[in-house]
């Protein structure tokens, strides 16, 4: 990239720490309410908690939805330091730290009016943790044994050992359904229900509509028994795989909210008069995942990949920092592992497998796989070839795979690339039938997290997140002493070892750490971004009435605030 253009991108990021700062400037208490319009170039896989798998998805359900406590913008796992009562109003440990007896609060009501009981988390986590569910969610709930109900107000949960993340398990992990709307079907078949489409939960929002691939709308519950959002409503509108078609409706003022703005956009918002650009720390990473099944004999292990010195070599000849370079500019660096450094227990020393072409070569070479006159290398008559697989909504995903094909012909390995629609993505990914893919990772709070993608458990569950099939006994052995561990710095060390076993047995390429940046309309005014998810405190953005427009007073039929005008005329 030139110089000029670097630079005018590093002033423009510059402005970012000023900005986010200022949006919170003016006092919560003026007038709020407006619509916020979100550009996306994905459709949320489900609206059903336990089952939704895409950041679209969570983005909607994490509004709708409420958990026993959040995780509060410490991020903190360890203990229940600083979490933030929700559906609980107060929690109490057993003297042996063994069990947790949560009360809800009695003014708690489902989006239908119905109160929410302790009988709907016994079957929240009954359901999460049901084999015919495959909820994603099912291995960060392995260290729940159970949970009773002591009367209507008051789940417990038991835990099979002690843990320094006990509470989140139980507080954060699962966001509580109601037993009287799911209950009636049968677990096996709540994946296919079309009640998953019209969720009812207890949030500050509530489920409006859903249009395939075009809209989803959710509206702000006037009657939530903490405080009714302060937005009137959110609008996610869709351009299936199209992220140009995406960034112009937010350069061109249709929508207000841009999540993922790329380099060449940051000029023109920086720019303009009415966008502003916010940087945020994140949780995201990227990497390509190894297929360890045969994706067209599933029971069976993967031709190339089960092998791996084969993943090793492969590593080794792909060279991350002049990938992200070349596709992020400033924008990202290169990853390291299957962590984040804002993190408080990553370590960013772990050991990588280096870029070293030379050596790639005389692994493979060493296990029989030589080159042929057309340079491509041979074994056994089948040719080193193999398929990464992008969504088409990812430009950047798809300029890695490129540019990956191009580093992985110079040590003769043959790359094609399939570029398919987002929900096909995801769909491929469930079912173990692809090579090899290029996938973003929204990382949990909590390092646990990564037994959702790298767990022995989640590779025995159909549908997990756990793409790549990979499991390993001593990896699982490492982690669990790690959320063991007593403390944070405990913690740390004993992650590390288990990153590193993660990291040596290569069952993805690390590739980037994104930098987060946004795109805002100035006429929002937001509460902070919190690191691992940009919505966290969404139900406390709002439009001052003196900058709203005209689409803030769209929906005539959603009920008026009850400090509004027509609200104080009609009582």
């Amino acid at each position: 990239m030139p110089d000029g253009r670097r630079t005018a991108l590093c002033c423009a990021l510059a402005l970012t720490a000023g900005l986010f700062a200022g949006c919170s400037e003016k006092s919560r208490t003026e007038s709020g309410g407006g619509t916020l319009v979100v550009s996306t170039a994905s459709d949320a896989d489900n609206l059903f908690p336990p089952l939704v798998m895409s950041s679209q998805g969570r983005q909607v359900v994490e509004q709708i939805f409420e958990p026993l406590a959040d995780v509060g913008d410490s991020l903190n796992v360890f203990g229940d330091a600083g979490f933030i009562p929700r559906l609980a109003d107060s929690w109490t440990w057993s003297a042996d730290s063994l069990s947790i007896a949560f009360h809800l609060n009695p003014r708690a009501r489902w989006h239908d009016g119905k109160p929410v009981r302790a009988s709907d988390v016994r079957f929240t986590l009954s359901l999460a943790k049901n084999p015919a569910v495959a909820a994603p969610i099912a291995p960060l709930l392995s260290n729940v044994d159970s949970v009773s109900v002591t009367d209507s107000l008051t789940p417990v949960f038991w835990f099979k050992r002690r843990s320094a993340q006990q509470f989140y398990d139980a507080a954060t992990v699962a966001l509580i359904v109601p037993e009287h709307i799911y209950g009636g079907i049968a677990p096996a078949a709540l994946a296919s229900s079309d009640v998953l489409r019209h969720p009812v939960g207890s949030g500050r929002f509530k489920f409006r509509r859903w249009v395939p691939n075009a809209t989803i709308e959710i509206v702000s519950n006037r009657e939530h028994y903490r405080a009714p959002a302060k937005l009137d409503r959110v609008i996610w509108t869709i351009a299936p795989g199209d992220f140009s078609a995406a960034s112009t409706r937010f350069l061109a003022g249709e929508a207000d909210f841009f999540p993922s703005v790329r380099p060449d956009m940051m000029a023109q918002i920086a720019k303009s008069p009415n966008l502003r650009l916010v940087e945020y720390p994140g949780f995201k990473f990227g990497y390509m995942v190894f297929n360890m099944r045969d994706p067209k004999n599933p029971k069976a292990p993967h031709p190339l990949f089960h092998d791996v010195a084969v993943r090793r070599a492969l590593t080794m000849a792909i060279d991350r920092a002049s990938l992200v370079r070349n596709v992020f500019d400033s924008l990202a660096i290169p990853s390291i592992g299957p962590t984040v450094r804002a993190m408080g227990t990553s370590d960013t020393t772990i050991a990588q497998i280096p870029y070293d072409p030379g050596s790639a070569m005389r692994i493979l070479d060493s296990l029989g796989w030589r080159a042929a006159p057309d340079g491509i290398r041979v074994r056994d008559g089948r040719q080193l070839a193999f398929t990464i697989m992008v969504p088409s909504s990812s430009k950047d995903r798809e300029r890695l795979a490129v540019l990956m094909q191009d580093q992985f012909k110079r040590v003769g390995v043959k790359v094609s690339i399939l570029s398919v629609e987002p929900n096909v993505f995801e769909q491929q990914q469930a079912t173990h039938a692809f090579d090899a893919a290029i996938e973003t990772w929204l990382a949990d709070p909590s390092p646990g997290g990564i037994r959702e993608s790298w767990g022995s458990e989640a590779a025995r569950t159909e549908g997990s997140k756990n793409y790549g099939d990979y499991a390993n006994s001593v990896f699982d052995t490492q982690v669990d002493n790690a959320l063991g561990a007593p403390s944070r710095s405990a913690a740390r060390l004993l992650f590390s070892r288990a990153f590193q076993t993660l990291i040596s047995d290569a069952p993805a390429i690390w590739l980037f750490e994104p930098r987060n940046v946004v795109g805002i309309q100035k006429r929002i005014h937001t509460a902070p971004l919190r690191a691992d998810a940009w919505w966290a405190h969404l139900a406390d953005w709002y439009v001052p009435a003196d900058e709203q427009i005209a689409r803030d007073h769209a929906g005539d039929d959603i009920a008026p605030r009850a400090d509004s005008p027509s609200s104080k005329g009609s009582s």
